[in-house]
């Protein structure tokens, strides 16, 4: 049985996955306990938070900064930077996460979260050690936690299908776009919404401190959003009848549909969501070691070699660096 096949016969549709590789509270990896999903809210698009103090300053969201020559030979991490602090440590600490199949989700096979995003973090982990294998700490992450993670020192980077935007910018550091999605809409097979403008005044599912979960109280349609803590639980309210539809980036929503064939994607993308690797503010040399591993990446293949073990043989170029320094 192939990955993909293993992963989806144990991928019950009315499950809720909420266990974590290590809990955020103990970098060690100890295992973290079972905690019941977050129950469902149905915001005021006026209260929707943002995760800011204030309007976003202008940005140009996809720049980030320029690597500082060649990426450091593993074991030479320049003395007093967070790569050799996270050298002497042992491990490269990632939040990731573990509901969004082929990004980040429970292998049912080796019970390991793995996907696409992962791959990309053990790369970086790679860069630093020599070898991704025994270096790598993986932390199951909800969108909502991504940001305080970071600025808790809980993770060291994000790996979890995160739209760069200048609001976040304000809160956390990126590398440069690893890859590109748009948010579109989930519904049933048997729903006649064709797009979100079909929406108006029915219940839409996203996550919790998502940019969709924005996007959907922004709509003209003025769609009802209603937040949950993961992608897995907005399924299970669409396959219960709470919700009428699950609007967020293509990348999970494909995701979704191949757990439950009864759900497809209807309409064209309606937003633009640019992924970035999220780091802490204050660890700017780290950005720029991991702008250096995405540019080989890019220039190597092994972007190509990732995208085509997780997403299929049609690669796309890989989006192309932008810089402000």
């Amino acid at each position: 049985m192939t990955r993909r096949r293993a992963a989806f016969a144990a991928l019950t549709i009315l499950t809720v996955l909420v266990s974590g590789c290590g809990s955020p509270a103990d970098p060690d990896g100890a295992p973290q306990t079972f905690v019941a999903p977050r129950p469902v809210g149905v915001q005021d698009p006026a209260v929707i938070p943002t995760g800011s103090a204030g309007p976003a300053p202008e940005c140009e969201a996809l720049a980030s900064l320029r690597p500082l020559g060649s990426v450091p030979a593993p074991g030479a991490m320049p003395a007093g930077s967070t790569m050799a602090r996270i050298a002497a440590r042992g491990r490269l600490v990632v939040g990731v996460n573990q509901n969004t199949y082929l990004f980040g989700y429970r292998d049912a096979t080796s019970g390991e979260i793995v996907g696409f995003d992962v791959d990309v973090a053990r790369e970086v982990a790679a860069a630093i050690f020599g070898d991704w294998r025994g270096h790598i700490q993986l932390v199951a992450t909800t969108s909502a936690q991504r940001i305080p993670f970071l600025q808790e020192k809980k993770v060291d980077i994000v790996a979890n299908t995160m739209t760069m935007n200048c609001d976040r910018w304000r809160q956390v550091n990126f590398s440069t776009q690893y890859y590109q999605a748009g948010q579109r809409l989930l519904v049933a097979r048997t729903s006649t919404a064709k797009s979100i403008d079909d929406m108006s005044g029915k219940k839409v599912c996203a996550a919790a401190g998502s940019t969709s979960i924005q996007n959907i109280a922004a709509a003209p349609s003025k769609p009802v959003p209603v937040s949950v803590s993961d992608w897995t639980d907005c399924l299970v309210l669409l396959q219960q009848g709470q919700v009428d539809g699950i609007s967020t980036d293509d990348t999970i929503l494909a995701g979704l549909a191949v757990q439950d064939p009864t759900t497809h994607m209807v309409g064209r993308t309606f937003t633009s969501e640019p992924y970035g690797l999220a780091m802490a503010k204050e660890s700017e040399d780290f950005v720029r070691f991991v702008n250096g591993v995405l540019e080989q990446l890019r220039t190597d293949g092994r972007w190509a070699t990732i995208y085509r073990r997780w997403l299929g043989p049609n690669v796309p170029t890989p989006p192309a660096a932008r810089y402000r320094d």
